[in-house]
């Protein structure tokens, strides 16, 4: 029997959040910062999922994919004009088991989802990824800024297949695709399939 937990969650529009990446948020609606307030009080931990349809201003658990990113909240802003700033970095893949509607903010019940088929022979493919999107990235004209760098040092197919994924240049949905496949070798096929298609 997997252990659930309940957390408060916090909706995205137009960005998926994987496991051990850092991203900063700007977050404007009332229950998000409601959401993070809750968290702020306790274990600064909250499950980011993204939105099917980022133009849903109340979205309710319908409107939210199944997967999402138990997250960590590093630092909190609050900015002058009312909205917050956030820095968030990604720890565990969860599945949303039950959404509760709570008055104030959003709140899930989540299991952990762990990575499958996880071996040593997928070093081997993890680093010949790192250097197709180092291509891609050429190709593209991107500055090859310090994510990349960062990404040279990753020896971990779990971790080069979360910071892949986050910086591919795909639609939401497609995102969305990878953090649901659990399946690691799965995971990282997809990723060079997406790899050479925009190559």
């Amino acid at each position: 029997m997997k252990s659930s937990y309940l957390k408060p969650l916090l909706p995205l529009r137009d960005i998926v959040i994987f496991p051990s990446m850092v991203v900063p948020l700007f977050v404007g609606r009332e229950k998000s910062i409601k959401a993070l307030q809750e968290v702020m009080k306790s274990d600064k931990s909250i499950v980011l999922v993204s939105q099917k349809n980022s133009e849903i201003d109340d979205p309710e658990g319908k409107d939210l994919y199944q997967f999402g990113c138990l997250s960590k909240v590093l630092q909190l802003l609050k900015l002058p004009d009312g909205t917050v700033k956030v820095l968030v970095e990604g720890e565990k893949r969860v599945k949303i088991l039950k959404h509760n509607e709570n008055s104030n903010f959003l709140t899930c019940e989540v299991e952990i989802v762990e990575d499958l088929n996880v071996s040593k022979d997928l070093e081997q493919l993890a680093s010949g990824l790192i250097k197709k999107f180092e291509r891609l990235q050429v190709l593209n004209k991107k500055d090859l800024s310090e994510g990349l760098n960062s990404l040279k040092n990753l020896k971990n197919p779990i971790q080069i297949a979360n910071n892949i994924s986050s910086n591919l240049n795909i639609q939401i949905f497609e995102k969305q695709e990878l953090l649901e496949i659990v399946d690691l070798k799965k995971r990282l096929e997809k990723i060079h399939s997406l790899i050479e298609k925009e190559t």
